[in-house]
């Protein structure tokens, strides 16, 4: 099994360790910042089953890391990193002006492009500018923890990757669930985003990647499909999407 979206902090060891024993053998660690790439890069060379998705988030686009792609392009050559991301628009929280998150948005779509990579994106509130910059990109597409209902159609149509997180389990989620009945099994998805949003089952707790068990479950039973076999289609269509062993 796969948690192909996890912010790993302190005590990523044990994290890892705890995920091997859940049955998730394979993580993607993201990175927001320039300086948390190098990080991310540096503990994904010491365990096997740990790669690095290495983005600028969108709340960063008005400070100095917006100056630093030239650094975030040569990262991105590191054999552990598989994709461009987190990278997209944030008009929730809009921690930073509109006009500086598009500019770094499509700054990072011609990265991955470049690279070769595929792209992972966040985004919150801004489904029309979203959906605009896609529409030019050559590229993989990721939705990561998917909450854009009104994207999907357009998902659909363009064979972007949808990814859910832990709050498709969430009681009142009939939009998500409904929107995981809909993606293709062969461009499903399913993350953490940890430390946040933990699934239903242990909620209110820390979360981490050894729960995407739990996200799983949740998708298997909104599908009305057998969770193991879900798991391992789950776990082929990262391999695809991500390019990995």
């Amino acid at each position: 099994m796969i948690d192909t979206h996890a912010h790993l902090a302190a005590g990523a060891d044990e994290v890892l360790a705890r995920a091997r024993d859940a049955g998730v053998s394979r993580v993607v660690a993201v990175a927001t910042t320039i300086d948390e790439a190098r990080r991310v890069l540096d503990v994904a060379g010491r365990h096997d089953g740990l790669y690095a998705c290495l983005g600028i988030h969108p709340h960063e686009a008005g400070g100095e890391d917006a100056d630093r792609a030239d650094e975030l392009r040569r990262l991105l050559d590191h054999p552990k990193a598989v994709a461009v991301g987190e990278t997209g628009l944030d008009y929730f929280r809009d921690y930073a002006p509109r006009d500086a998150q598009r500019r770094l948005f499509e700054r990072q779509l011609r990265i991955a492009r470049e690279v070769e990579k595929p792209v992972v994106v966040h985004t919150r509130a801004a489904d029309d500018d979203t959906a605009a910059a896609l529409r030019g990109h050559t590229g993989t597409v990721i939705l990561h923890c998917f909450s854009s209902p009104l994207l999907l159609d357009e998902a659909l149509e363009r064979a972007w990757y949808v990814s859910f997180a832990g709050n498709v389990s969430f009681p009142n989620a009939f939009d998500l669930r409904a929107a995981a009945r809909r993606v293709p099994a062969e461009r499903l998805l399913a993350e953490t985003d940890s430390p946040y949003l933990a699934p239903q089952p242990v909620r209110g707790q820390r979360n981490e990647p050894a729960n995407v068990v739990h996200v799983v479950a949740a998708l298997a039973a909104a599908r009305d499909e057998d969770a193991g076999e879900l798991a391992a289609r789950i776990d082929a269509n990262a391999a695809a999407a991500f390019g990995l062993p």
